[in-house]
């Protein structure tokens, strides 16, 4: 019988996409002595949980990603732009192509998408990719006027606590209630501690217009002009077209639509992982959480497709939602294992600390597959039943 090193001698598997998805399931397959070739636009992993920190300049969110990818792993710094699934090749913006025996698709998500406000593309900021948060980090040392952050989920809440801590005068604008995803526990707990740092907070109001020095705010039956020096959308990420223009089935958002083991609807080759995916047509909530261990998952479903096993279904359960709200405070909403918010929740100083934990506990996870393919474990406890496929769409 073949050893786990020997068992992918000669063959080439190819992962689109650096992030958390795709260096997991990077590091994983590199324990089977295959050719692994990971596709990411630049040469560092972005720290997307941190972008916020990296815009207001209160902490680092980019890194080598050679530095996190297990030795023999090679990096292919370029854009995959085309699957060419019938010769099993990816196309790369550069025009080089790459032959592969299994693909591995984590090609991520974007940051929002320009087309939903107008005047976003012109005037606004965004915080959910690097470049966005770049461009918004530089702007922010030179504009000290008011800031309006646009969208009360994880993202918004976080950003406008960071960068009120920093004692920038901020609004937070939300298109219904402050953090849907919380039970009414940590709801309550992540408006005090807003309160606690100066964010007005307006729910039920919708941004319908972002000019250079204004927005335009609409309620339920009135239309008002705000003054805005800087306003930053975080309501919702985009995803590649990269799946829909080479053919593959995708959901109407795009996503690569697999069974419930991550395989391709379309070619057993394909694999998906990450944001970009949708298992049995029913995405999981895009983020970190579950980005990690779908890498993980993908990478042993091709590791048995490898053996001739049958590849076994996704085994996610989540365990909590985490809200930095600055560097002294955080809401941690434990959930149940289909993401739904259970009665606890932890807050304060000891929430701050578990949250920045988790953080840290990525980089490491990478590091520790890195050297022991097969060492981390996802949030593994039951497969996906029909009532959960139901609950996993995002919120």
């Amino acid at each position: 019988m073949k050893t786990r090193e020997a068992l992918g001698q000669n063959t080439r598997i190819v992962v689109i996409g650096g992030g958390y998805a795709g260096t997991m399931a990077a590091n994983r397959l590199s324990g089977t002595g295959s050719q692994v070739t990971v596709v990411n636009a630049r040469p560092q992993f972005v720290d997307r949980i941190r972008l916020h920190q990296w815009a207001a300049g209160t902490g680092e969110a980019a890194h080598d990603l050679g530095t996190l990818l297990a030795d023999g792993v090679r990096l292919v710094i370029d854009n995959a732009v085309r699957i060419d699934a019938d010769r099993r090749l990816v196309v790369l913006r550069s025009g080089n192509e790459l032959p592969y025996d299994y693909l591995v698709y984590a090609a991520g998500s974007t940051g929002t998408p320009h087309h939903l406000i107008p005047g976003l593309a012109e005037h606004g900021f965004g915080v959910g990719d690097w470049e966005s948060a770049q461009r918004l980090r530089e702007h922010l040392t030179i504009e000290k006027g008011p800031v309006t952050v646009v969208g009360g989920g994880l993202t918004g809440v976080e950003t406008a606590a960071e960068l009120a801590e920093l004692g920038h005068p901020v609004r937070l604008v939300c298109d219904g209630p402050l953090v849907p995803s919380f039970g009414d526990r940590g709801r309550r707990a992540t408006a005090r501690t807003l309160d606690r740092l100066g964010v007005r907070v307006f729910d039920d109001r919708r941004v319908t217009a972002i000019g250079a020095r204004s927005i335009t705010v609409t309620a339920t039956d009135t239309t008002e002009e705000w003054p805005s020096a800087t306003t930053i959308v975080a309501v919702g990420f985009g995803i590649p077209r990269l799946a829909a223009d080479s053919g593959l089935t995708t959901d109407p958002d795009g996503r690569l639509v697999t069974d419930e083991t991550l395989t391709s609807v379309d070619d057993p080759r394909i694999v998906g992982a990450g944001d970009a995916v949708a298992p049995s047509n029913t995405p999981l909530r895009m983020c970190c959480a579950a980005a990690v261990p779908l890498g993980l998952h993908a990478a042993d479903t091709v590791i048995a497709a490898m053996k001739g096993d049958r590849p076994q279904p996704i085994r996610i359960a989540f365990a909590a939602q985490n809200a930095s709200l600055g560097r002294r405070n955080a809401v941690i909403q434990t959930c149940h294992a289909d993401d739904t918010p259970r009665s606890t929740v932890i807050v304060g100083r000891f929430g701050a600390v578990i949250k920045e934990q988790v953080c840290r506990f990525v980089l490491r996870g990478f590091s520790w597959e890195a050297r022991r393919p097969g060492s981390v474990r996802g949030l593994s406890r039951k497969a996906r039943t029909t009532d959960e496929l139901a609950q996993a769409a995002p919120r």
